[in-house]
Parts: C-alpha cells; sequence; structure tokens
C-alpha cells in the first residue's frame, strides 16, 4: 500500500479535510499534490467562514498571507467574491451562480463545486405557525 492509503482524513474544527490544520503532519506525510489549487482552497475557506481573517484563510490552506491577499484580489476581480467591511473586518460573499473556470468546468457553477464541500446550515423555522387574525363580523 502506498503512503495516501494510511493517511486518515479528519476534519478540524468543522473544517473540509483538506484545509483542515493538522498537529500530526509532518513534511513527510503531507501529500505533495491536492485536487484544488489555491484559489479554490481560499473559496472553500471564505465559504466555510464569509467573516474569516486572512490570518485564518493562511492557516487553514496552509500558504502566506500575501498569498491569500492575491487570490482574494483575483477572486474578487474576477467577480467570484465580493468584500464588504463590517466594522474593523471585512467580509465576504460568495457568487456561487458564477461559472467555474477551466473549459472542462465551465458547466458547473461554483455553488456547485461548494455543494459537497461546505456544511450547509439548517434552516430555521419559525417557533409558532403564523396565525390570522380574524376580522370581526
Amino acid at each position: 500500500m502506498g503512503r495516501a492509503a494510511h493517511q486518515s482524513l479528519h476534519p478540524v474544527a468543522g473544517y473540509h479535510p483538506a484545509i483542515a490544520a493538522s498537529t500530526e503532519e509532518t513534511d513527510s506525510t503531507k501529500p505533495s499534490w491536492t485536487f484544488f489549487t489555491n484559489h479554490g482552497l481560499v473559496l472553500l475557506a471564505i465559504a466555510q467562514d464569509p467573516r474569516a481573517r486572512l490570518r485564518d484563510i493562511t492557516a487553514r490552506v496552509g500558504i502566506t498571507e500575501r498569498a491569500v491577499r492575491r487570490i482574494i484580489d483575483d477572486l474578487v476581480e474576477a467577480g467570484y467574491l465580493t468584500r464588504s467591511r463590517a466594522g474593523r473586518r471585512n467580509v465576504y460573499a460568495v457568487h456561487g451562480g458564477k461559472p467555474l473556470r477551466h473549459p472542462m468546468e465551465r458547466h458547473q457553477k461554483v455553488s456547485e463545486m461548494l455543494a459537497g464541500l461546505v456544511p450547509v446550515a439548517p434552516q430555521e423555522s419559525p417557533k409558532r405557525p403564523l396565525r390570522h387574525r380574524r376580522q370581526g363580523p
């Protein structure tokens, strides 16, 4: 069996294993390649936490803060993200309706790619059903 067969993927703090920080990983057990580019991993990290700070994304993806900043700028410029301010923090919105970029993937939307990777929060239902008041006779 190869080295990859012995690796186990455990989510840490609710994040996808591909971007979860692991204290058990060493240079000899880190995969030499992954299925997602750094752009995809940054987009995934933001989809999981739209209020994430650059240093949080840096820790999850495993690249420098400068690289994360450049990737976010790329994603904003291409229309995949919108960046807004909430107090002193940036808040990001992922535009899931945009198609993926590679010719083999253009039939897929960003939301379809993220659907299997980002946990969906359950919809909150009203605490009690809405009732209409009866009007007088």
